[in-house]
């Protein structure tokens, strides 16, 4: 028990061979595609991450709103030990709320608030208010917000300082938005750049490998060209790894990426710049998927679904259609309160939005999308269990574009499909 521990310092022994590069603790990824791995965090990380909060403009004078797991580093790391490094109060909240979010901001008088993933949909999804904007929150800090969103949770919470960033617990690269640029992660930056060196590199995803060229060297990706991020490892941006798991440690590692004998951090993460050196974040590169030898983002699509008003949340990826090519696209979704699936109107967008071959095939009307604890959706049951209704108990759907609509997947169009007689 606690009440029955000494109150005298503990012993310089202790932590007498603790240096900035010792493990300070683990953070699991979530495991969006794949199992968890415990990613090792150094003190020197910690002590990085703890500056996020000075770096965007967060004084001792401020509010800070965690309403985020703290088992995952944008809760712990950013925010809880960022509020030790600035001494500012923190508002604690167990699990996010969006019905008590604001109400929370005005009774604690939250000035910075924190948000990932879908956080910021979640908010712009409840119904309006009269007094959405009488809060003293003046900034975001975050990632993984969707321009639409963005620009919608400016209109209707007002003028917020929007801190948009990116990085990986493990990673050894990361940017932050310092400026009001709509859905942009970071800004080229020459220092930046030079004491933590990385580079965007061609990557085909249907073989899912870097294109190499005849040097065996990775090929840049061009200006506004989407490309893999990959952060060189130095002794200034080192990569620790994962804890007793070496074979994905060095799966992570990319080697004679600009040169020979170089070695690279593998983000897995799709990227791009552009004419404005403006960097902004495309997809993962298992969320990316090839069909009819063009590349499909899952975020765009799903943007494009949630358009329609019977779906609230939708989760984009693609799965194998024997005898064919790449993966076809596929979304699981959930429908808004009170609505009913309204076939007619999401093939009109589907169709009016995007391009034949982007379109989502194959609707999975489920009652809740599985996340984990940061709203990240998880897929990767989802691609295996891929579209067969006789292996899936929920609603199917199947784009038809002769009847111009979606109809319900039944056992015989399954058959038809996978037999080739349906023309995809």
């Amino acid at each position: 028990m606690i009440g029955q521990e000494s109150e005298q310092p503990l012993s310089r022994q202790l932590r007498a061979n603790v240096t900035v590069r010792s493990i300070a603790l683990y953070i699991y990824t979530s495991g969006t595609t794949g199992l968890p791995k415990a990613a090792m965090v150094t003190h020197e990380r910690v002590w990085a991450a703890s500056f996020i909060q000075a770096s965007t403009g967060v004084t001792a004078d401020d509010v800070f709103y965690i309403n985020l797991p703290l088992y995952h580093s944008a809760g712990f790391l950013i925010g809880m030990a960022g509020c030790i490094e600035r001494g500012n109060t923190i508002v604690l909240r167990r699990k996010f709320s969006a019905s008590q979010f604001w109400d929370d901001c005005r009774k604690f008088n939250v000035t910075v608030m924190q948000y990932i993933g879908e956080t910021l949909r979640y908010l712009c999804s409840t119904a309006k208010k009269e007094n959405e904007k009488e809060h003293k929150v003046r900034i975001a800090i975050g990632n993984g917000v969707r321009s639409e969103v963005w620009t919608e949770f400016l209109s209707r919470f007002g003028d917020i300082k929007m801190r948009e960033l990116y990085a990986a617990t493990e990673g050894n690269i990361g940017f932050i938005n310092y400026t009001d640029k709509i859905g942009a992660v970071g800004r080229v930056n020459f220092l930046h750049s030079r004491f933590f060196p990385y580079t965007l590199i061609k990557f085909d995803v249907e073989k899912e490998e870097t294109v190499r060229n005849s040097q065996g060297l990775c090929v840049p990706a061009d200006r506004g060209e989407t490309g893999l991020l990959v952060g060189k490892i130095t002794k200034i941006s080192p990569f620790v790894g994962y804890a007793g798991n070496r074979q994905q440690t060095e799966k992570k590692r990319l080697f004679d990426v600009v040169r020979k004998g170089d070695q690279y951090f593998n983000t897995g993460d799709l990227l791009w710049i552009d004419r404005e050196n403006f960097v902004y974040f495309k997809d993962r590169v298992g969320d990316t998927f090839r069909w009819k030898g063009e590349n499909v983002a899952t975020s765009e699509v799903a943007d494009i679904l949630t358009m329609a008003d019977c779906i609230a949340e939708a989760n984009v990826y693609g799965v194998k259609v024997e005898g064919h090519e790449g993966r076809i696209g596929m979304a699981a979704v959930t429908l808004t309160e009170d609505s009913e699936w309204n076939a007619a109107e999401t093939f009109k967008l589907v169709s009016s939005f995007l391009p034949a071959y982007a379109r989502p095939r194959f609707i999975r009307i489920q009652s809740c999308l599985e996340m984990t604890g940061t709203f990240k959706m998880k897929k990767v049951r989802l691609v295996e269990e891929g579209f067969d209704p006789d292996n899936i108990s929920d609603p199917l759907y199947f784009l038809d574009p002769e009847q111009k609509t979606y109809v319900v997947l039944s056992p015989q169009i399954y058959k038809s499909i996978v037999s080739r007689n349906v023309k995809l």
